[in-house]
């Protein structure tokens, strides 16, 4: 396999449209990428015509405006590219108008109730910066959607809003320091993908699975991963055949994967890419996540992307590393040599760090959902409290500087920035903490909260906006100062000074850090139900108002979506644990009491003995049985008493305080009864199995 060959090949990218555009409509057209200058329609038209021709020759015969609606998962309506003839036949065309606008049915997806279902249109406009490609005989372009009346209704236009808010206001920062020749500020992102892959036969003998993406029953197998003998251990030849077909399918795409390796849990992997605009990577990542699932297919497996498919086990995340850097290539997180460079380096580290401590909700409620609920803080991830890691060194550096001392470090003073020169900050200057939510890892920023299954575009949104708002801040003090040196040496030092309590190097896990932390005054939004309403919070609106992100009223519907969303997982999982605990295991319980109770008897008739651990294990399953019949009909009360509930916050509310907890009652009660059943007789596969089928 020629990997340079096959890269991108299924990708309309530059390389291809330099060779196959005009020079003068290629050049129009990078403008439009790279600066965001309008696209004239002859230069549409132009460049349709040449994006057909090449799908065609890839096979191609429809296209579709591919989309991210507020589902989380993208969307596609296919179109033929046939057009009749007066001769009855049909030649292939595309024009610049089905290129640059789309029509599909907006009605049917979430809009918060900004949309009733009788407003039925909606648009999809193409996103220039983020390259078509052929994929199973279609045309894919990836596009924005809104509605007729021009409200937005996916994630994509604001997170290339919010990106473009991140270039204005850090454009205004570079200048200040005397760099003309940037044009651009990008935001990157590096996504590691966490997986599950299971046995497609043994999943399809599991409702929960098949229903929820999670198992909502099973008991706790001999063995897990208490042993850490499966990360990074050689990959089994079932698995390394999946993820070499895997690896192919993303180059094809021009998707960058780069490593592969298996996770801590078992059935547990990872797939990390390398460094690319956020755009790119949040389709990208979508992208990669339906490949995954139908390679998997093909090998007879199926991947999960539930943030925690089995309980007592670790769960799986997807590591957002941030950064942002110049079209130059200059990244802005790097800590340089010089004076100047170590000046720039501390306002633009200080301006992330600041803003992850005004917006600790906002950044909490990104990566909020009843999947991930499961998993933060369940000694795998990073807890519900955000705090910022920078390292000791760094941690020291900062702490000379609100001080003005001498960093002990290098026996240098750092105490005026622009005049002394900072040490140099290796890029690995301290161990990992992989407890963190959001740490410092050399040029860049882990944000470790993130779900496996998310978009990346809600996440990124978030700290795009919060670190812009920042640094308007910050230049709008700057640019006023008189004197430019001094102005910047206090900033940084009064930030430092005001926004310390973020910063934390320890262990997250420790219930230590549970008291210090609000001891400090940080916010710790236990779960989604508590996080999700402070969306639509006054500050939190005016912030993306100003930023130009989302209006007002897209800020409330999404804050309904989301919380309407939690409610719909939770009422579904709800309702497939009363089908499986009625239909399945209550009658396989009181089965296997049968088949007890019938050994003991036949042993007493013949032996004239009793049988004191068939007579004991009967009678826990009785006990149990009783107490599964009864928490099933409370679950069934409960979401009964949910579903009357108007008001979204507070039927999310209810979800997480009144039904969740019976719902682990019910699950308690039938694990120990799992326990206690033979294996033959239980029914549906165990965590053993399903943990350790793949070969």
């Amino acid at each position: 396999m020629n990997v340079p060959e096959i890269f991108a090949s299924d990708v309309f990218n530059c390389s291809v449209m330099q060779a196959r555009l005009p020079k003068d409509t290629y050049k129009s057209l990078i403008n439009t990428i790279n600066f965001g200058h309008p696209l004239d329609m002859n230069v549409a038209n132009v460049v349709a015509n040449a994006m057909k021709d090449w799908a065609v020759e890839k096979g191609a015969t429809h296209f579709t405006h591919w989309f991210q609606p507020m589902t989380g998962i993208t969307a596609e309506k296919h179109d033929s590219f046939i057009s009749p003839t007066k001769d009855g036949k049909v030649i292939m065309e595309f024009s610049g108008k089905e290129l640059v606008m789309g029509e599909p049915d907006a009605s049917s997806f979430p809009s918060g109730g900004v949309r009733a279902t009788f407003e039925a249109r909606g648009y999809t406009a193409w996103d220039p910066t983020s390259f078509a490609f052929v994929k199973d005989g279609t045309l894919y372009i990836p596009t924005a959607f809104f509605s007729y009346s021009g409200e937005v209704l996916d994630k994509k236009t604001p997170l290339l809003k919010s990106m473009e808010a991140l270039n204005r206001e850090a454009l205004r920062i570079l200048r200040l320091f005397g760099n003309t020749t940037a044009q651009r500020v990008i935001a990157q992102v590096g996504a590691e993908q966490e997986y599950f892959l299971v046995d497609r036969a043994v999943y399809e003998q599991r409702k929960d699975l098949i229903f929820t993406g999670r198992t909502l029953f099973g008991a706790k197998p001999p063995k897990g991963q208490e042993l850490e003998d499966h990360y990074f251990c050689p990959i089994k030849p079932r698995v390394s055949a999946f993820m070499k077909e895997l690896d192919e399918e993303l180059w094809r795409y021009g998707i960058l994967a780069k490593t592969k390796h298996n996770e801590v849990a078992p059935a547990q992997h990872e797939l990390a890419p390398i460094f690319t605009s956020i755009n790119v990577a949040s389709d990208q990542n979508q992208l990669m996540m339906e490949i995954m699932k139908e390679v998997a297919s093909r090998h007879d497996l199926v991947c999960l992307l539930h943030e925690k498919p089995f309980e007592g086990i670790n769960g799986s995340g997807k590591h957002n590393n941030w950064s942002m850097g110049t079209d130059t290539g200059l990244n802005l997180l790097d800590p340089g040599k010089t004076p100047a460079e170590n000046g720039q380096f501390m306002l633009f580290l200080t301006a992330v760090i600041k803003a992850v401590n005004d917006h600790q909700d906002l950044l909490r409620l990104s990566v909020a959902s009843a999947g991930n609920d499961h998993r933060l803080g369940a000694n795998e991830a990073p807890p519900a409290i955000v705090s910022v890691f920078v390292g000791e060194e760094l941690e020291a550096i900062l702490a000379a500087l609100e001080r003005e001392e001498t960093y002990k470090g290098s026996g240098r003073k750092v105490m005026k920035l622009g005049v002394d020169s900072l040490p140099v900050i290796p890029k690995d200057t301290t161990d990992r903490n992989r407890t963190s939510p959001f740490a410092f890892t050399g040029n860049k920023f882990e944000f470790r909260m993130v779900g496996s299954s998310f978009s990346l575009a809600g996440p990124n949104i978030t700290i795009n906006a919060i670190v812009a708002d920042t640094l308007r801040q910050f230049a709008d003090e700057l640019e006023k100062a008189p004197d430019f040196t001094a102005a910047l040496h206090a900033l940084v030092v009064r930030t430092i000074r005001e926004n310390k309590r973020i910063i934390f190097n320890g262990n997250n896990y420790s219930p230590e850090w549970t008291e210090e932390a609000a001891k400090r005054g940080l916010c710790n939004l236990k779960n989604a139900a508590e996080a999700l309403p402070h969306f639509a919070d006054e500050k939190n609106i005016a912030l993306f108002e100003r930023m130009k992100v989302f209006t007002a009223r897209e800020v409330v519907t999404r804050t309904e979506i989301m919380l309407e969303n939690y409610s719909k997982v939770l009422s579904i999982e709800g309702l497939t644990m009363l089908e499986m605990a009625r239909r399945d295991i209550f009658p396989a319980v009181s089965g296997y009491i049968r088949t007890l109770a019938k050994t003991a008897g036949a042993v007493k008739d013949t032996f004239g003995a009793a049988c004191p651990a068939e007579e004991k294990t009967a009678k826990e399953l009785l006990l149990l049985n009783d107490k599964i019949a009864a928490k099933a009909d409370e679950l069934e009360e409960r979401l009964s008493s949910a579903a009357a509930i108007d008001e979204t916050g507070a039927q999310a509310l209810f979800f997480a305080e009144k039904v969740l907890p019976v719902m682990q009652e019910l699950r308690s009660a039938a694990d120990r009864a799992e326990s206690l059943t033979d294996e033959r007789a239980w029914p549906f596969p165990t965590y053993g199995r399903l943990l350790f089928s793949v070969n």
